[in-house]
């Protein structure tokens, strides 16, 4: 399928996500009007804002009779995106329908990345378009706020990143005019965080706990989706190796037959084959298997 150069984003994809702008469990959420708990007390903000400026609108008006009416605007949007998504996809769609449906001015999407030592957190999605924020960052474990986040397994708020120690970019929040921010880990469950989730905005807001409670819920139904999605690709991965091994496998007894070659011999003969024709040994032993049914 044709590309969209930049973002991994087929057209096919974009254009089902202007249909779309909505992921399944965004539906659930406000289907099921899921109560708020009385107290939150992993939420924290490390700054006050400034009095003088005039607090912005996070979310839209759900309450009341606005409330069935947004729910009815989102049920209007198809139900779902189709599971044979990749995951770089999965991922830009999560933030772009947070950004969209929450009205936030930038949200980020960061994976925690174990396969090195030690491990990182890496910028995986977001849909701001500006350079400063999309170049390629990651950051070790404890690090800024996405790293507080992760480490802490709870829920940050900053009503000024320009005043809060621990956000490290305020040279890039000063060239994008962002002022607050929310994070909140990426759960699967209390002791495994796989990520986080951060959204700013441009203008000073203090995050209420619905804010805060409505990210946390779509944060973590978000993580379940990306293991999801992780596990049928390694699956997928898996099923191909074994098939691979099995066609090699049958190719070399063919080879072994024809040209009486033990084992590693018609091995490394299918080896030299696919090195010479700059084809790999699967394409290999599937020309072999095809030889001997027409011939």
């Amino acid at each position: 399928m044709k590309k969209i150069s930049g973002d991994g984003l087929t057209e096919a994809t974009l254009a089902r996500y202007d249909r779309v702008c909505h992921l399944r469990f965004f539906v659930i959420v406000f289907e099921q009007q899921i109560p708020l708990p009385a107290e939150n007390p992993g939420v924290s903000a490390h700054t006050q804002p400034d009095e003088k400026r005039t607090h912005s609108n996070f979310m839209p008006d759900t309450t009341n009779a606005h409330h069935e009416d947004y729910i009815k605007a989102l049920m209007n949007i198809s139900q779902a995106i189709s599971s044979d998504l990749f995951l770089e996809d999965l991922l830009k769609l999560i933030v772009m329908v947070v950004a969209k449906v929450t009205e936030v001015n930038i949200c980020s999407l960061w994976l925690v990345d174990e396969e090195v030592r030690p491990p990182q957190i890496r910028l995986k999605a977001t849909q701001a378009i500006e350079p400063a924020y999309v170049i390629d960052r990651s950051l070790g474990l404890g690090e800024g706020v996405v790293g507080y986040v992760v480490t802490h397994q709870q829920p940050l708020m900053i009503p000024d990143v320009l005043q809060c120690e621990i956000f490290k970019e305020k040279k890039m929040a000063q060239t994008l005019g962002l002022v607050s921010m929310a994070g909140v880990p990426l759960q699967v469950k209390k002791d495994k965080t796989i990520g986080a989730l951060n959204c700013f905005t441009t203008t000073p807001h203090t995050f209420s706990e619905t804010d805060i409670h409505l990210l946390t819920t779509v944060a973590n139904q978000a993580a379940l989706a990306i293991l999801n999605t992780e596990l049928i690709v390694k699956t997928k991965v898996i099923q191909e190796e074994l098939k691979s091994r099995k066609t090699i496998e049958r190719a070399k007894e063919i080879i072994m037959e024809r040209n009486h070659l033990s084992g590693d011999e018609a091995y490394r003969w299918i080896q030299k084959r696919s090195m010479d024709m700059r084809k790999t040994m699967m394409e290999v032993s599937e020309a072999i298997l095809l030889s001997r049914e027409l011939f």
